[in-house]
C-alpha cells in the first residue's frame, strides 16, 4: 500500500502533461469509435448513396439492407451456427483449462514442468502452419464438413492461452484450503468442483470473454473445414456479399452490424469482470 501511494496519478501531473494526455486519449477514442459509427449509419443507406456520398449521413434512412441481408444471405442459420461453435468451444475450453491448471499447480508429479512447458509452447504454434495437416487429418478421421471439425480445432488452439491464464491464478490459491478439504474427506473431484471452480470465478470470467470474442470472430477454420452453407458461421456468410466484380456495400455493412452487435452486448455486460480477472490474476503471483 505504501508503494502504491507514492505512484503519481494523472491529476498530480503538470497541466501541460495532462492536456497532452487527454488530447491523446480523445484522439484514440475518436479513431476507435468513428469507424463503428460510420458503419452503423452507412448500413442505413442505399447502395447508390453509399457510392456517391460515402462519408455523408443517410438522406433517407432505411432498414431495407438488414431485411435483404437477413433473407438473401441466410444470416439466421449462420448466426445460430456461430452461437453453437462459440458456446461449445468456450465451455469445453473453460473446464479443460481449469482441470489442467489444477493438476499442474496442485499435484507435485515429476513431469508437470514438462507439460507446463508443452502448453506454453503451444502459444507459439501458428494456425496457418498446420492447416494442411489438420485438413488431411480431419478428412481421414471423418469429421470434415461437420461441426466437430470446427469445434475441436477451436478448443485445441484456445487451450494453451487459457491454461496459462488459469495456472497464474490457481497457483495463488492456498494449499492449506485444499489440504483442509482433503482432511475432511473430499476427493479430488469434489475439491475441483466445490473449491477450485468457485474460487476461480474472476479468472473464469476473463477466460470466457476472451474465448467468446476469439471464437465468434474466427473465419479460417469454418471457411476451410465446411462446404455446406448450413454449417457456415456468420463471418463466413458475410463474405458472400463481396463478389469478384461487384460488392453490395449496403448488405455487407448491415450484415457486419448484425455480426458485431452480440460482441458489443457481451463485452458491455462483462468488461468489468475482464478487468477484474486480469488484475486479480496478476496479484495472485
Amino acid at each position: 500500500m505504501e508503494n502504491s501511494e507514492k505512484i503519481p496519478t494523472l491529476r498530480q501531473a503538470p497541466i501541460l502533461w495532462r492536456c497532452c494526455a487527454y488530447i491523446l486519449m480523445l484522439c484514440f477514442a475518436l479513431l476507435t469509435i468513428f469507424p463503428m459509427v460510420w458503419l452503423a449509419y452507412s448500413s442505413l443507406k442505399p447502395h447508390a448513396e453509399i457510392m456517391l456520398h460515402p462519408l455523408a449521413l443517410p438522406q433517407h434512412p432505411t432498414f431495407n439492407n438488414y431485411i435483404r441481408a437477413w433473407t438473401m444471405g441466410g444470416l439466421g442459420p449462420a448466426l445460430g451456427n456461430s452461437f453453437i461453435y462459440t458456446a461449445s468451444a468456450t465451455v469445453a475450453t473453460l473446464f479443460l483449462a481449469l482441470a489442467a491448471a489444477y493438476g499442474l499447480t496442485k499435484f507435485p508429479f515429476k513431469s508437470r514442468s514438462f507439460f507446463t512447458a508443452s502448453f506454453a509452447l503451444g502459444l507459439m504454434i501458428a494456425v496457418h502452419a498446420v492447416l494442411i495437416p489438420l485438413f488431411i487429418m480431419e478428412r481421414q478421421v471423418g469429421i470434415l464438413n461437420r461441426r466437430a471439425g470446427v469445434i475441436l480445432p477451436y478448443i485445441a488452439f484456445d487451450l494453451p492461452m487459457s491454461i496459462m491464464i488459469a495456472i497464474s491464478y490457481i497457483k495463488g490459491i492456498p494449499d492449506a484450503l485444499i489440504e483442509s478439504a482433503e482432511i475432511d474427506g473430499a476427493k479430488y473431484g469434489a475439491v475441483f468442483w466445490k473449491l477450485i471452480v468457485p474460487l476461480s470465478t474472476p479468472v473464469v470470467a476473463t477466460m470466457v470473454i476472451l474465448s467468446f470474442l476469439r471464437h465468434w470472430n474466427e473465419f479460417l477454420f469454418v471457411f476451410l473445414f465446411t462446404t455446406k452453407m448450413s454449417l457456415k458461421s456468420l463471418p463466413v456468410a458475410i463474405t458472400q456479399f463481396a463478389g469478384k466484380t461487384n460488392v453490395e456495400y449496403g448488405l455487407q455493412y448491415a450484415s457486419l452490424i448484425i455480426g458485431i452487435f452480440p460482441m458489443i452486448v457481451f463485452y458491455f455486460f462483462f468488461h468489468a469482470q475482464l478487468i477484474k480477472g486480469f488484475g486479480e490474476g496478476s496479484l495472485k503471483e
